[in-house]
């Protein structure tokens, strides 16, 4: 029996093999969180970078154990540097029923360079939900009058299939050992032929004659360059570029790039976090303001609520997933995304991005070349700290590793 969509939760569209519906905010992201759950008949795999014990991770544990009453197999990985709040055995329900639990990179020394930044549920290797939600109470509510704003994306069809197996690998991974790692790149060199190529052309699933879907992964073992080749050649074409992003510290590689859509006539705007909950990251951020709207950028900070959104409009290109544009996330942490060539789901992201909009305040260029000289040191200061030191000290410790 295959496990379907719950029409409330969001309007579905179809293409080819694939089912997919947007997840607007949190109250959507859970409430088809615990349908896919509810309506699992096999297996359940489910990734997170950051749980919390309270709030909807107690449901979590609920309908996951339901689950496990049905006879489902149930895997689940947390990453150890994001879930450091979580207390031993809060899952030891889970795994006395029979669940596998495991902690993503466990050792103190490496928690903080090698994080598993991904979020991703898979459901009977058909039914899947990726974004930027991880398990905790800030992020459910509208994203409006409260709770964070994010979004996430809910799609039906073959993609499952390697969605699963890419869990799978960073199961195993999961000890971050020399020797699990060794054995983590032997197994994706093994599966590299599974994944089709993210732009040599017209690219599908197998199965998915017209959905053009594609799975990118990094982090240390995957072959990561391929999730920045595939930016840069779309961004290389792109005519409008809409960007919604938590923590924006792109390469100078990406910020051209941006500027040479404008150069040609084509439109970027970004909307980026007002309100964050990491404050030394908006401040590198903003730190490139001056540049991005100096090289024809339009730039909104949305102001309701904190942005945790992560989303890329390259017209009707969509990129969807875990990872921000910044330089942990494109050089370091464990990511994932899914790049759609899907014009009526990048037409409704638009939407997504336009009420967005409409809630922030736009960036205007001669503003913002009156702040401060005390602001602007702050910036440089913060843009060095998170763009230069950070990602210095995590690949020292990731040397260790081989």
């Amino acid at each position: 029996m295959s496990t379907t969509f719950s029409s409330s939760t969001g309007h579905d569209l179809r293409q080819g093999a694939h089912t997919a519906r947007w997840l607007a905010n949190g109250e959507q992201a859970f409430a088809a969180l615990y349908a896919a759950i509810d309506g699992a008949r096999q297996s359940i795999r489910f990734e997170c970078y950051i749980i919390r014990p309270e709030g909807p991770a107690q449901e979590l544990r609920a309908r996951l154990l339901r689950a496990l009453g049905r006879g489902v197999a149930v895997r689940l990985l947390y990453d150890a540097f994001g879930s450091e709040a979580l207390p031993a055995g809060f899952f030891a329900t889970l795994t006395d029923a029979g669940a596998e639990v495991r902690a993503f990179s466990p050792a103190r020394s490496l928690r903080f360079a090698m994080r598993d930044h991904r979020k991703l549920f898979v459901a009977d290797e058909r039914v899947a939900l990726l974004g930027g939600f991880n398990v905790g109470p800030e992020y459910t509510g509208d994203g409006v009058s409260q709770g964070w704003y994010d979004l996430g994306l809910c799609i039906e069809g073959p993609i499952g299939v390697q969605l699963a197996r890419g869990f799978d690998a960073m199961f195993a991974l999961a000890p971050m050992t020399p020797r699990a790692l060794r054995q983590f790149r032997r197994a994706v060199r093994a599966a590299s032929g599974d994944e089709p190529a993210p732009v040599a052309g017209p690219q599908t699933v197998p199965g998915a004659a017209d959905a053009r879907v594609t799975l990118l992964q990094s982090g240390l073992g995957w072959p990561h360059a391929r999730l920045r080749r595939a930016l840069h050649h779309d961004l290389a074409a792109a005519v409008e570029v809409r960007c919604m992003a938590a923590y924006f510290l792109p390469s100078s590689r990406i910020r051209r790039e941006l500027s040479a859509c404008h150069a040609r006539g084509g439109r970027t705007r970004l909307l980026l976090a007002g309100r964050t909950d990491v404050r030394i990251a908006r401040l590198a951020s903003q730190h490139l303001y001056g540049r991005l709207l100096h090289g024809g950028a339009e730039l909104y900070e949305y102001q309701p609520q904190i942005l945790h959104a992560k989303l890329l409009l390259l017209d009707d290109v969509v990129y969807v997933g875990s990872c921000n544009l910044d330089r942990r996330s494109l050089h370091i942490n464990y990511e994932l995304l899914l790049r759609l060539r899907w014009p009526e789901l990048a037409a409704q992201g638009r939407a997504l991005f336009e009420a967005g909009v409409a809630r922030g305040t736009a960036v205007q260029r001669a503003d913002w070349g009156r702040r401060g000289w005390w602001q602007r040191a702050r910036e440089s200061l913060a843009y060095w700290l998170v763009s230069r030191v950070d990602p210095l000290l995590a690949r020292r410790r990731m040397r260790s590793l081989g």
